[in-house]
């Protein structure tokens, strides 16, 4: 008997644009919240969802922003029952991401009833000084008492990120950060650098000379939180993300056998099909999606995304058929974000096609840099090569 969800996309991104207020770090697409355009937009998400269910099966999925813990109880309540009805709900992970200013008992009970199983919660500092710097709407305090309210839920995948290399933030702020986030215990941590981009008051700020970048101190930081996070017991499985692992090991490289897992238990799942190259439908403002060789991009604009979901139509803004060759390149290029690297047979089942012939120049090239190594089994960057993984990247994009 054919099974009914054979060839239904796995993956769901949810994009929501609202913010209480616009970071002056963040590049993402979100706007400063209203209540009618939030009421229009949950109803414009409920239609997207009903174009799209019928090819999709979610095992993962994510609510990013924006700020999704900013809706409130009734429009979090319609767009769940909506993926009830619309047989989306049961995913084996389902994170939603949330300010600590907006966590509440209520909301925190709601999640868990709909199967919501893990919260990624944007702490960004744990420094008094450093959050006003940044612009968030959180103090410290609001991030202990929104942890206790999560595991009072029932909340036993949660994660927390925070930034590194911010504007007047020293090496012993950063220390005592992590000290902190270290003795919450959680089971996943992500951390990033500042990055400036264009059109951010941060970039602004840096362009007209009122602070300048240490790289060095930048270097050191990202040094500090590996060794932080790995004395800590976790396991870094990606550039910037760190995870917890239960279960048996599975050996690292051929040389350090059983050191630590490859991909650790409580990585996030979501994240790493974007990584290995697997699809997944994005809706929401600006979310992209990624569906049998095509590309989606959705309007960067909420009210125009409302006005064509209230048409009845999907709010896409472009579509691009990748070639084959290309789509490889790309997912080779992310793959490698991963300590794992890419097994080759694993790659030749993604892609169609053989790392080690179609790349093997470049292999040698990164290889010889010591920024990766080539085992019988698979490529992977070496820990000098994740910090330079971006530049790495660009070698395999065709």
């Amino acid at each position: 008997m054919p099974n009914p969800d054979a060839g239904r996309v796995t993956s769901l991104y949810v994009h929501v644009p609202f913010c209480a207020q616009k970071c002056v770090y963040c590049a993402f697409y979100s706007e400063a919240s209203s209540g009618e355009l939030v009421n229009r937009y949950t109803a414009a998400l409920v239609r997207e969802l009903e174009l799209v269910h019928h090819d999709l099966r979610p095992q993962t999925v994510f609510f990013g922003g924006g700020t999704p813990s900013l809706l409130n109880l009734r429009q979090w309540e319609s767009v769940l029952r909506a993926m009830e009805k619309l047989n989306l709900l049961g995913a084996d992970e389902f994170t939603v991401e949330c300010n600590p200013a907006t966590v509440s008992t209520d909301k925190a009970k709601l999640f868990r009833d709909f199967g919501i199983n893990r919260i990624s919660m944007g702490v960004q500092s744990l420094d008094a000084s450093l959050l006003d710097r940044l612009g968030r709407i959180h103090s410290r305090e609001m991030v202990f008492k929104s942890f206790d309210t999560l595991r009072r839920a029932g909340f036993e995948n949660i994660n927390l990120d925070l930034m590194f290399a911010i504007p007047s933030q020293t090496m012993e702020i950063w220390r005592a950060t992590l000290n902190e986030a270290m003795a919450m215990q959680s089971e996943h941590l992500s951390s990033y650098e500042v990055i400036y981009e264009d059109d951010t008051p941060l970039y602004e700020q840096l362009k007209a000379g009122e602070f300048s970048v240490d790289e060095d101190l930048a270097c050191e930081m990202y040094e500090e939180l590996i060794a932080r996070a790995l004395n800590g017991g976790f396991h870094q499985y990606e550039i910037a993300n760190f995870a917890r692992h239960s279960g048996p090991s599975a050996p690292n490289s051929e040389s350090q056998p059983l050191i630590q897992p490859l991909i650790p238990s409580h990585a996030c799942k979501h994240n790493v099909n974007y990584w290995r190259g697997g699809s997944y439908h994005g809706l929401g403002p600006s979310a992209t999606g990624y569906v049998r060789g095509v590309r989606t991009k959705n309007w960067s604009n909420t009210q125009l995304y409302c006005d064509q979901l209230e048409k009845g139509r999907r709010a896409i803004e472009s579509s691009e058929e990748l070639t084959p060759l290309r789509r490889a390149g790309e997912i080779a290029a992310f793959g490698l974000r991963m300590n794992a690297g890419w097994p080759f047979e694993a790659f030749q089942r993604t892609t169609g096609f053989d790392l080690r012939k179609e790349w093997a120049s470049e292999m040698d090239q990164l290889a010889e840099r010591g920024w990766a190594a080539k085992a019988a089994d698979r490529f992977h960057l070496t820990h000098q090569g994740l910090r330079f993984a971006d530049a790495a990247a660009e070698l395999f994009l065709r």
